[in-house]
């Protein structure tokens, strides 16, 4: 199993045509927790491994977790999406986040510009957090 880092700007990113902020992932994990995200690139996921969203404002934090459903796969019906990754979210893993997100300082990271692998010494701390 491996563990993601996944940038959402709420800025910039929409689901169902709605800022991916905090409180609109904290609504889909409660509500209706399966979702697809978009990649730029395959990587290398697989079913189990562990997406972390990391939201770039207002606080810079990562605040939702979800889990891999299926490999990274095309989608034919828009060629605008290089790739879609289905994800169930975490409901108790995202409000726990949500409520104790973990900052930049904390993950050990400096620039994040794409998805990422987690750092292994962020794990515990990210582990912890969402109270898996």
């Amino acid at each position: 199993m491996a563990d993601w880092i996944y940038i959402l700007n709420p800025h910039r990113d929409v689901l169902d045509q709605e800022p991916c902020d905090k409180e609109k992932i904290l609504g889909l994990a409660q509500e209706d927790p399966e979702a697809e995200f978009w990649l730029s690139r395959r990587n290398r996921m697989v079913p189990g491994d562990r997406v972390w969203f990391f939201f770039t404002s207002p606080d810079a934090a990562i605040a939702a977790v979800g889990e891999v459903d299926e490999e990274p796969r095309v989608d034919p019906d828009d060629p605008d999406v290089s790739y879609l990754v289905p994800v169930t979210l975490l409901a108790e893993a995202t409000k726990a986040l949500y409520r104790a997100p973990v900052g930049r300082d904390e993950l050990g990271l400096g620039q994040v510009r794409s998805v990422q692998k987690v750092k292994p010494a962020a794990l515990p701390v990210l582990l912890a957090r969402a109270g898996l």
